[in-house]
């Protein structure tokens, strides 16, 4: 059985945002977590790699922090809950309930057919296409709803990137699939 577009949908990375108090004495945090790394003429923050789920926080002396690597919406919740509770041993002052806003949930699709980029290019709508194969192989469509961007390959291989939520992705590939419908392209 053949699997729709639709469903071939899998999550590659979730990059949230969080903040978890007003300051962090990053020094003092790199010393007392183990495998944290911090090199301040590199990355101003504190890196910190989870292993389950397999998430890195950005820690950033402002009390804010970057995660990123999640492949669900659950494990960047775990993920910033292991965080909480590292930062609490460590007797620092961070709230019971920490919430969390996601920036990008970037999304992989097969359309499970090879497409003809170049005749998309001059089908779909020009001024939200970027098509340069000399530059880069795939071609960049922007949505306005959703407000994502696509990168379509000729394999028929798409990246979501830019969504909020799950659903964003599942919307932008049904209508890619309408629009190359439409166009007799599919």
């Amino acid at each position: 059985m053949k699997v729709r577009p639709e469903d071939s949908l899998r999550i590659e990375n979730i990059v949230a945002s969080a903040k978890v108090t007003d300051y962090l004495d990053l020094p003092a945090l790199a010393s007392q977590i183990k495998d944290a790394e911090y090199n301040k003429k590199r990355f101003p923050g504190v890196v910190l790699r989870m292993q389950n789920p397999k998430i890195a926080a950005l820690v950033f002396g402002s009390g804010k922090v970057v995660l990123t690597g999640a492949k669900s919406i659950d494990n960047v919740g775990k993920g910033l809950e292991i965080l909480g509770k590292q930062l609490r041993d460590l007797k620092i002052d961070i709230p019971k309930k920490l919430t969390f806003k996601i920036q990008n949930i970037v999304t992989s699709a097969d359309l499970a057919t090879a497409i003809n980029l170049n005749k998309i290019a001059v089908g779909f709508n020009l001024d939200r296409i970027e098509y340069e194969p000399e530059q880069f192989p795939g071609l960049v469509y922007r949505l306005e709803n959703p407000k994502v961007v696509v990168l379509l390959f000729g394999s028929g291989k798409l990246i979501i990137t830019g969504g909020k939520e799950p659903e964003d992705a599942k919307k932008a590939v049904v209508k890619i699939l309408a629009d190359l419908r439409s166009l007799g392209l599919m």
